[in-house]
């Protein structure tokens, strides 16, 4: 008995040692493949600076902010080529790491599970890159410690930030760095027209907040007029329209620049619950009507409202 059991386990790490593998030359291989689409969109350069969406691919990004990401990269002039993104649970789908592993650019990730930054750090990238990885979970007391407590202190070129929650304060709140290029992501169920934000709580989770998880992060026009605030343009959104992209003034060398209404996208990705927690694919404007009756802070009149 104690020989098949070995067997078995034998076996099982063969099998996870040839998928380990099999996984490595599909990586190398999407990565070549994205190298030729990126080449070619150097040549479409002239139209993809008045439109963003035309640089789209994946490699490892959910959507297609891999190929506006490494547009950028290549196109604009940056002080440091070095990445902040939040959120990245273990990287194996993140908006950083085809621009970590294609460009060679440096990268500082932060997630809130031990398990995904051990994992993290237990990779191929973490030995073959400049790649700092830090557990922790991020607001706005904390984060500018974070940032100088890891030498990362006015040194990042692109700031990444998607956490589901207190994106727009959390934005509001840093001040050690000053980066080129900053991709926020947006919650198009809230609009175009509201300046909206969830109000802050520092231990906001989004599956704990409203069970359609809906109820999160802030609106465009919420973080176009952050933007403003702090020095940067709007030069348009992804296609899945969940991502805005905004660049540092005086950096922006042709960009087209948007106003909110311009450039937001409407997102259709149906990814709200029911109250068992299971996918109802509400869309459109129905998505609001789940959050009627919550409480939302409003970044232009500095007020709570109600949906």
């Amino acid at each position: 008995m104690l020989q098949k059991i070995i067997h078995v386990l034998k076996t099982l790490n063969q099998l996870s040692s040839r998928n380990r593998e099999l996984a490595k030359k599909i990586d190398e291989t999407r990565i070549l493949q994205a190298k030729l689409v990126s080449n070619q969109n150097w040549l479409n350069k002239e139209s993809i600076v008045k439109n963003l969406t035309s640089a789209e691919f994946s490699v490892f990004s959910q959507w297609g902010d891999d190929g506006i990401i490494d547009f950028l990269a290549q196109y604009l002039d940056f002080d440091h080529q070095t990445f902040l993104e939040f959120g990245v649970e273990n990287y194996e789908e993140s908006n950083t790491r085809f621009l970590l592993m294609n460009r060679n650019w440096s990268g500082f990730v932060i997630d809130g599970s031990k398990t995904h930054v051990q994992s993290i750090k237990n990779s191929e990238l973490f030995w073959k890159h400049e790649l700092t990885a830090v557990c922790q979970f991020i607001t706005k007391e904390n984060i500018n410690q974070i940032i100088e407590a890891n030498g990362y202190t006015n040194k990042i070129g692109l700031l990444h930030i998607d956490i589901d929650g207190n994106d727009y304060h959390i934005w509001k709140a840093i001040d050690k760095i000053s980066p080129t290029l900053v991709i926020m992501e947006y919650n198009s169920v809230f609009g175009s027209e509201k300046a909206w934000t969830i109000p802050y709580k520092a231990d906001f989770t989004r599956d704990q907040a409203h069970y359609s998880h809906l109820y999160c992060g802030a609106s465009l026009r919420s973080l176009c007029l952050l933007a403003e605030e702090k020095g940067y343009y709007f030069i348009g959104s992804n296609s899945a329209g969940n991502n805005a992209y905004f660049v540092k003034k005086g950096k922006e060398k042709g960009l087209k620049i948007h106003s909110c209404e311009s450039g937001f996208v409407a997102s259709k990705f149906r990814e709200s619950r029911n109250q068992n927690g299971q996918l109802n694919f509400v869309s459109g404007e129905d998505r609001l009507q789940l959050l009627k009756g919550l409480s939302i802070y409003n970044t232009e009149t500095e007020a709570l409202e109600i949906i």
